[in-house]
């Protein structure tokens, strides 16, 4: 699709018109032009290089898909800072349960006194033997330690008490036990 404007002196506004109506160009103007405000902000907020490039390439993906639901009530710049704000939200709540994944994982290799590489290879095997456990024993297993919530929040997502999920993971660690042990005579 051809453009009627010269894209460079084009307002935000403009851009925005076109690209709601499909055109590339005018939309990857607009994505150029406020690149470097979406990295500060999220570099800003994580305060990390790699996080911030990451969490900015998730927001030009986010404009794609909600560019037509724009509705150009205040500055675009509003707009795309609560958008940065929610991947940058997303972002650290990603990276919080990979990284309790990975400090379960570590906890479990100072306590054996594993190298990191045989830690990672334990902890493939404990979680192939997590999904072995009974469903509701897996579940509470994966929410507590896969995604870091609590035993309440497990319990609210499980549909169940607190303290049933509670039992849930004592039993599931009793099994655990058996399963590696099993695992580990192969």
């Amino acid at each position: 699709m051809a453009t009627m404007l010269d894209e460079g002196e084009a307002s935000d506004s403009e851009l925005i018109g076109l690209a709601k109506d499909g055109d590339r160009g005018a939309f990857g103007r607009l994505v150029e032009r406020h690149y470097d405000f979406v990295y500060r902000v999220a570099y800003r907020w994580c305060g990390r290089k790699a996080d911030a490039e990451d969490i900015a390439q998730e927001v030009c993906v986010r404009i794609g898909r909600a560019i037509r639901d724009y509705r150009g009530g205040g500055a675009f710049t509003t707009w795309l800072y609560a958008l940065t704000l929610n991947a940058a939200r997303d972002y650290a709540r990603k990276s919080a349960r990979e990284g309790a994944k990975v400090q379960a994982y570590g906890v479990h290799a100072l306590i054996s006194g594993e190298a990191p590489e045989e830690a990672d290879e334990r902890a493939d095997g404990l979680w192939a033997a997590v999904r072995r456990l009974p469903d509701k024993q897996r579940d509470a297993v994966l929410l507590v330690y896969g995604e870091g919530l609590s035993h309440a929040a497990a319990a609210e997502a499980m549909a169940i008490s607190e303290a049933t999920v509670s039992w849930h993971i004592h039993e599931a660690k009793k099994r655990l036990k058996v399963l590696m042990r099993s695992a580990g005579e192969d």
